[in-house]
């Protein structure tokens, strides 16, 4: 990998890169530690295999509760920036540093948001009515990616190139300004990532089977063929991966897409290794990753190696999908041929709503936004959960450590499928079938299930409604 082993013992290493992290505020402490060991991982600083010391032991040298170095250590390796064997302690994983510098802080369908959480009083004191400069000030207006209004001048000296989703990016990842795009959305950065990989000789695109109907049409749209890959339980089937002779596959690995699956970190470097070896690309989809309500949304895998991973993000989910805001970051390779069709494109996102957006983060109005967010949800998806179970028995519910919808399967005595679906649409219920996604309907009932748009009592009322018509 090329990295520099550490100097002097472990432990000394480990307390000596994390005291300043452990003298922050008690309640920016444990992001503060998760930040600080994954940016000594990527730099090189912990070299790859170094073993850290225990958890109990480093609390103690630190001054922290041991409670604390724990949740750390299980973060990082759900990431994959470490690795924890049973009765032989934790090493660092294989993070393919050292990198840039960190740079971050009909129906609705399932995993739609609620419009009505849309923080329209807090946005509107960004508006460019308020007192201050105008927010296109300093935008460009010829450069396909960029408003450098929204970083600090000493950062950004008449730079174009840079870009204010280096405010909004955030889940840990490789954010360069050199290779960070703003994209009209998702649904764009897969468009601009598809007709670089065309250009570039690929005939196909992995996607995953089950998986987002939107990754396929897409891919198809720019003239490649979409290539189904099989899941199983700790993500992507790798197996099945390299028997599809691609080179480059789309993924959703925080927060699978219908499943709701999180990518294990075993299959997280797996998938990177494959990459690095047919010398190819995994592309993120990071669609609702904010969104994880057992812990710390799990670092994106784009930080562990972004030469191999492009990834992408909006705020459809986080505020409103019409605001058509993304963000795409592509490795250094692909940078200027991306920047260059963004350009043909549209010749760039509108620099007002950067600008708004940025000024948004800048305030601190986005965070305290989606923490209000992540509460809300919370109780849309208990209440659903709490409902599916009391309403309809034998429902088995996966899914729900995160995202914005879930899964439910309910035996083989609630089918047919078909004329389940009959009877829930006669009611008035709108729900999606699993095998909407590509899964096969099987015996039973599997459905896809949104919750963020709906408050607890109308969530309830439904699943009431649903399974008194079919009874």
């Amino acid at each position: 990998m090329g990295q520099r082993p550490v100097d002097g013992p472990p432990g000394h290493a480990a307390w000596e890169l994390l005291l300043p992290a452990a003298a922050a505020p008690a309640r920016s402490r444990g992001r503060s530690l998760r930040s600080a060991l994954r940016e000594a991982v990527r730099s090189g600083r912990l070299a790859s295999g170094t073993r850290l010391p225990s958890s109990r032991a480093l609390a103690a040298d630190l001054g922290v509760s041991r409670g604390l170095l724990t949740e750390t250590y299980e973060q990082l390796t759900a990431e994959g920036y470490l690795r924890s064997d049973r009765g032989s302690g934790t090493w660092v994983g294989g993070a393919a540093g050292p990198h840039h510098p960190w740079c971050g802080t009909a129906p609705p369908g399932p995993g739609t948001r609620a419009w009505t959480s849309f923080p329209v009083s807090r946005t509107s004191r960004c508006s460019p009515a308020r007192p201050g400069p105008p927010p296109t000030a300093r935008c460009s207006p010829n450069s396909p990616t960029t408003c450098w209004a929204t970083r600090t001048p000493a950062a950004c000296p008449g730079c174009v190139r840079s870009s204010p989703a280096c405010w909004y990016v955030r889940r840990d990842v490789v954010a360069d300004p050199e290779r960070l795009v703003v994209c009209s959305g998702v649904a764009q950065a897969m468009t601009l990532l598809a007709l670089a990989l065309r250009a570039r000789g690929h005939t196909a695109v992995g996607v995953e089977a089950p998986g987002s109907p939107e990754h396929g049409t897409l891919v198809t749209a720019a003239g490649l063929t979409p290539v189904g890959v099989p899941l199983d339980d700790d993500g992507v089937d790798m197996g099945a991966l390299r028997e599809r002779n691609v080179r480059a596959v789309i993924t959703t690995p925080a927060h699978q897409f219908p499943s709701g699956v999180a990518y294990a970190a075993r299959r997280r470097a797996e998938l990177l290794d494959w990459a690095r070896s047919v010398d190819g690309l995994v592309v993120e989809d990071d669609y609702d990753g904010d969104f994880r309500y057992d812990r710390a949304p799990v670092g994106a895998l784009q930080g562990l190696d972004p030469e191999h991973v492009a990834y992408t993000g909006s705020v459809s989910k986080s505020l409103a999908p019409g605001l058509r805001l993304g963000w795409l970051l592509v490795p250094d390779g692909l940078a200027e041929e991306v920047v260059e069709r963004k350009r043909v494109m549209d010749l760039g996102n509108p620099t007002l709503d950067q600008a708004l957006l940025a000024r948004f983060v800048e305030r601190g109005d986005y965070d305290r936004h989606l923490r209000r967010c992540q509460r809300a949800y919370r109780d849309r998806r208990d209440a659903l959960v709490s409902a599916l179970r009391e309403q309809l028995p034998g429902v088995r519910v996966t899914g729900i450590a995160a995202g914005l919808h879930v899964i439910a399967r309910l035996p083989g005595r609630w089918g047919p499928q078909d004329v389940f679906l009959e009877r829930a649409a006669a009611a008035g219920v709108a729900v999606r079938p699993l095998s909407d996604y590509g899964t096969p309907a099987g015996t039973g009932v599997s459905l896809v299930l949104g919750y963020a748009h709906l408050p607890p009592a109308r969530i309830t009322e439904g699943v009431r409604l649903l399974a008194e018509a079919v009874r």
